[in-house]
C-alpha cells in the first residue's frame, strides 16, 4: 500500500552543524512541499531523565531508531564528514533502514567516487591501495559498495534525492 503522504526521515550529519535546528527546518519544508512529512532526528523526544553519558546516548538512539520506525522511507545526506565517506551514525541508519525494508534515496554534495577522497591512495598492478596497503574499492560509486548499493537513488542536493525516493515509493 502506497501512503498518501510518506513519513521521510532524514539521515545525517546535520545534527552536527551549528544550525542544526534551521538545516532540519529546511529538510522538513522541502518535504512538505513535495506532499509528504519529514522526521529530523532533533524531533526525537528523549526522556528528559535520560541523564548524561552513556544513558542519554541510548535514550538517543531509541528515541532515532521510533522515528525511523514512524518511517516510510529515508532521505539521507552522505556527503562526507570528517574523512573520506559519509558520517557513520548516517551508515547506521541507513544500514537499519534497509534492513527494515524501507527504501533509502541519498545526496552528496562532493561528487566523485569514493576512492578520490582516500588519503594517499596509489594505483598498482592488483588495483588501488591506501597508504597501508589496504585495498581500496572502485567501482565508480560515491562511497563504500555497502551503501552506495543499496540506496534507490542517489542526487546531488537533497530535493534531487527526494524527488527520486517519492517516485520510488509511488511506483512501488
Amino acid at each position: 500500500m502506497k501512503p498518501e503522504c510518506p513519513v521521510i526521515y532524514l539521515a545525517g550529519p546535520a545534527v552536527f552543524h551549528p544550525d542544526a535546528a534551521g538545516i532540519g527546518r529546511r529538510l522538513r519544508a522541502l518535504c512538505t512541499a513535495a506532499g509528504c512529512e519529514g522526521l529530523f532526528p532533533l524531533d526525537a523526544e528523549v526522556p528528559g531523565d535520560a541523564g548524561r553519558g552513556p544513558a542519554q546516548a541510548a535514550a538517543i538512539l531509541q528515541a532515532n531508531l521510533a522515528l525511523l520506525e514512524r518511517a516510510d522511507a529515508v532521505l539521507a545526506d552522505c556527503t562526507p564528514f570528517r574523512g573520506p565517506s559519509l558520517d557513520p551514525g548516517t551508515a547506521f541508519e541507513i544500514g537499519y533502514a534497509v534492513a527494515r525494508g524501507k527504501p533509502v534515496a541519498g545526496w552528496s554534495e562532493t561528487p566523485g567516487a569514493y576512492r578520490l577522497r582516500v588519503a594517499q591512495a596509489v594505483h598498482c598492478a592488483s588495483g588501488w591501495r591506501d597508504a597501508g596497503g589496504w585495498v581500496i574499492e572502485d567501482f565508480g560509486l560515491p562511497d563504500n559498495l555497502m551503501i552506495s548499493a543499496s540506496l534507490v537513488a542517489m542526487a546531488d542536493d537533497p530535493a534531487g534525492a527526494l524527488a527520486q525516493l517519492l517516485a520510488h515509493l509511488r511506483a512501488r
